[in-house]
Parts: structure tokens; sequence; C-alpha cells
């Protein structure tokens, strides 16, 4: 049985700050269409034609980019809007965490909110009584349940709009990025609570940028691109395939912004020669006597191929490329890694390591490789520098390398060892999957 179908929907909304306004509603009738009327740079489609299907009893993910669609799929499905074209079906009483507590009065008591929300979802004044005390302690609200619901905080508000919402007992569940409305402890319970839903075989169609929520409850996903589907089918494969498409998308970015850096200029760079007093609070830029240059800095994967974005526990290449303008055998190598928050992770150069200098003339690289990325997901930015053995720079770029590291564990710090867990036989614990 299904119990979602959306048959080739289209959903157009009109751009605003147009010079085409109707001043009211009348105006706006007696014109005739809203939409069609309308020049195509004077709309914008949300959806273009998507289908899918959720069967009865499947949890369903939606994943895709801020402004692909996906809240405006779940809006079409709850009855908030309907679709320029194309139909949509539902089966079976709806309850929508969307836009929680939008039907709170903040003037009156949280426990009269309680009942005016809940017959909004479709109860009777004996179900919500029957429920209410559930409600309240789902919401952790006891104490403050008689108080106007203006005197709660957004935590409060939001959980109090959560309870209602997932006790009126649908039949299809409708959940868009909800899972901010409380401390963990919340986020917790509200999870569990999905997970007894599906175990009672009721419908979910998930909307989230959690993408390990998403493999974990989903049972199929959609991905949405720009009002368009992408993919469909098993979640890892859909994830997965979006990911790569992310990625994708970042290291073009990546590369753009990389090349007014890749060979940079006094020109590209019109920062100071001289070096900065306090190199801990210097800034992105460039300097040194360029007596030594660096012409090129590029970064390999393990494939050899050019990259900005690697995989936790990928090898990594530094390529740099350097210009000596007369023969010298009083020049060091260095390079130093930064995360986003301008805390350094690693430095070394060939001095510390102990490399004897000798002489340099002409054109030359120097690869710097880190067989292994142990760095937890985020973003990092590397100094590459010449210069001489008493630290005077030939030529120092500052934080003008950015690359990104990936991971699907969402650990914290930076340094990401290799690792391993054991447990005794008395502790029985399930293999991630």
């Amino acid at each position: 049985m299904t119990a979602i179908e959306l048959i080739n929907v289209t959903k157009v909304y009109r751009r605003y700050a147009r010079k085409k306004q109707f001043a009211t509603l009348k105006s706006a009738l007696l014109k005739g269409s809203l939409i069609q009327d309308l020049q195509p740079d004077e709309t914008f489609p949300a959806l273009q034609g998507v289908s899918f299907k959720v069967s009865a009893g499947q949890t369903y993910g939606i994943i895709g980019r801020n402004g692909s669609g996906k809240s405006t799929a779940l809006k079409l499905v709850a009855g908030i809007t309907k679709p320029t074209s194309g139909t949509v079906k539902v089966v079976g009483r709806i309850s929508a965490l969307i836009e929680l507590g939008a039907g709170f009065h903040p003037e009156i008591s949280g426990r009269e909110n309680v009942f005016i929300n809940g017959i909004m979802l479709g109860l009777t004044k004996r179900e919500i009584a029957r429920r209410f005390d559930e409600i309240v302690e789902f919401a952790e609200l006891k104490d403050f349940i008689d108080a106007p619901v203006k005197t709660y905080s957004s935590g409060m508000y939001m959980r109090l709009g959560f309870a209602v919402a997932i006790h009126v007992d649908p039949d299809v569940l409708l959940v868009d990025e909800v899972l901010a409305v409380g401390d963990e402890g919340f986020t917790h319970k509200c999870l569990d609570k999905f997970g007894e839903f599906k175990r009672r075989g009721k419908t979910i169609l998930l909307v989230t940028h959690s993408l390990g929520l998403v493999e974990r409850f989903c049972d199929e996903a959609l991905w949405l691109d720009g009002g368009k589907v992408r993919g469909e089918g098993d979640p890892r494969r859909v994830i997965g395939a979006y990911l790569t498409d992310v990625e994708r998308s970042e290291e073009k970015q990546l590369s753009s912004d990389e090349v007014r850096m890749s060979a940079p200029s006094d020109t590209a760079h019109p920062t100071p020669i001289e070096e900065p007093a306090d190199m801990q609070r210097a800034v992105e830029g460039r300097w040194g006597t360029r007596e030594i240059e660096i012409t090129e800095v590029a970064l390999k994967d393990g494939s050899g191929e050019t990259s900005h974005i690697f995989q936790s526990g990928e090898r990594m290449a530094v390529h740099v490329k350097v210009r000596a303008h007369a023969p010298t055998g009083d020049f060091v190598f260095g390079i130093a890694l930064y995360n986003a928050e301008g805390v350094i992770c690693y430095g070394t150069n060939t001095a510390i390591e102990q490399f004897m200098p000798e002489e340099i003339r002409g054109d030359g690289e120097v690869t710097f490789t880190i067989d292994s990325l142990d760095l937890v997901e985020g973003t990092y930015k590397l100094d590459v520098a010449v210069h001489n053995r008493d630290h005077r720079p030939y030529d120092y770029h500052r934080l003008l390398y950015t690359f990104r590291v990936k991971s699907r564990t969402s650990d914290i710090g930076i340094y990401r060892p290799k690792h391993r867990w054991q447990f005794s036989g008395t502790i029985k614990i399930a293999p991630h999957n």
C-alpha cells in the first residue's frame, strides 16, 4: 500500500521585489492567474517534475543542499501549499514536525496551547486530555505548563510543539530538521520516538542535513538538487553519490580560489615584503626577498591527482615549485598546517629534520608527502616557505592554500590517530555495519 505519492509535481514561486506587483487581492483576482502570466525571470521553480512513492510503514529520507526543494516537497505532502502542477496523494492522518508551535498563542498558557494545537492537528478534546500528561512529561515542562508561552525560551517553545505533534499518533509523520529542539538528552529522546514509530509500522518522511540519520533510520532516500531528482533508492548509495557531488563542487570552488595563489606575484598579493613582527598574529599574505621564489604549490591525492578534498587517512603530497634567481647553498624549506581556527596542527622544515643544504640553482621542485592524513573532518590551511638558516624569508606564503578533510566519522579535535576498540566477553555490543 502506498502512503505518499508525488506524480510529476512542479511548484513555482513568484519572485518578489519585482516591478509587477498586485496592490490588492481583488486586483490580483481581476488580473487572472497569479503565476502563469508572469515572465520567466519573475518566477522560480522550487520543484520541477518530481515523482516519488513512499510505501506504508516505510521511513523515507530526502537529502540535498539548501534551496534544493526538500522543505517544499514536505510542505506539499503536509498540505501547507499546493503544487503548481502534478499530483500529491497522501493516505492516513498526518502530523508534521515542520514549523513547530506555529499555532501557539504567546499570551495564553502552555496548557491551553496544547489543547488548541492538538485540535488543529486533528485530535478531539478528550483525546488530548488523555495524552496531556504524557505530552507535558515528554516536553519536560511540568513546572512551566501553566505559564504564558511568551515566557518560554525558544527551546521550551519548540519542545512543546514537538511533543504535541509527536503524540497525535499519526499514520504519516513528516519531519523537517527539528532535532535541534533541545539539549543532547532531548535529541536522543526524539530519536527514540522515531525508532518507536518505525517499529510500529508508521510512515515517516524525513528531511534532514544529517546524512548519518538517513543512513540509520531510512529504508530509502531521495536526493533533490535544484528542484529535480538526482538519485533515489538505497540510502548508502544515494548518500555516496550526493557526497561525491558535494566534494566535486567544493573542489571546483577551492580550485577557483587557488587560481590567485598557485602562481602568486607582487601584483596578485599586494602584501608587505617585510616579515610580520608577530608571526602568531600574521594573517594571509606573502613576504620575503624572493631570492628564491615559490612559483607554484599543488596538493595531490594518493592517485597523484591535484585535489583540495581529502578523506581522513588518505595520502596528501604538497608539491612546491621553486626558482633560485642566483645559485646559493643557504636555504631551508618549511611546511606548517593550521586548522580553520588558526591552531597549528603540525609544522616542520628541512633544518629541523637535519637535511643539509648544498646548492640550489634555477628551477626545482620539493615534495612533502603525508602518507596518512590523520585529521578529523574540517577545513585546513598551509604555510609554505623557503628561508635561509637564520630564518630570513626568501618567500613565505602564509595561509594561502586551503584543503578540506572529509570523514564519515563525527569525531572531534584535530588529530585522528589510528586506533581500535576491544571488549571483554561480558560486554555485548553490535559491530558497526
